[in-house]
């Protein structure tokens, strides 16, 4: 199974968590494309991303939670890839691929659910990505969560290194 991870980190080479999750799956053997360095402007180039899109079978979306979503790149990469007539509709071309979000949270556990500040899962924060999955015909991975990324030690990073990479590839 071919897996295309997808960066949407504003500064991947300085996060404590996705660059070592983005290059321990590069060494995987995945395919890992830094979003933000190659559209700094936003502008995105759509057929080249829908050609990346279809050559893989996992499509995994690498980010951190911002303001209980993904970064603005992502969603603008949605938006603007996932069109009528390629991605639902007339034509599904992605359609039994699988989607997997993995994503560091930078609040620990606690924070999140009824009893918590938050009030609401990361699950829910992740329900639009779930739907959007599912309208262009796609597996949903039950999504990747690391939580307290701004406030755990190094080890906790290296700890969490190889289960998700694991989870990246889909190796049960």
């Amino acid at each position: 199974m071919r897996t295309l991870v997808q960066a949407f980190h504003p500064k991947l080479r300085a996060s404590r968590v996705c660059r070592p999750w983005a290059d321990a799956a590069l060494e995987a053997g995945c395919v890992v494309r830094d979003l933000y360095a190659l559209y700094p402007d936003g502008r995105i180039d759509v057929p080249a991303e829908q050609a990346f899109a279809e050559a893989f079978d996992r499509l995994v979306f690498l980010h951190p939670l911002h303001w209980y979503a993904a970064p603005w790149l992502m969603k603008r990469w949605i938006d603007e890839v996932l069109q009528f007539g390629w991605a639902y509709g007339d034509r599904c071309a992605l359609e039994g691929k699988v989607w997997l979000n993995v994503v560091s949270v930078g609040a620990v556990v606690e924070e999140y659910g009824p009893e918590g500040n938050r009030r609401y899962t990361v699950a829910e924060f992740l329900r639009p990505y779930e739907r959007t999955a599912a309208f262009c015909g796609m597996q949903w991975e039950e999504p990747v969560k690391f939580y307290g990324a701004g406030v755990c030690d190094e080890d906790a990073v290296r700890a969490s290194v190889a289960e998700v990479v694991r989870r990246m590839v889909g190796a049960a």
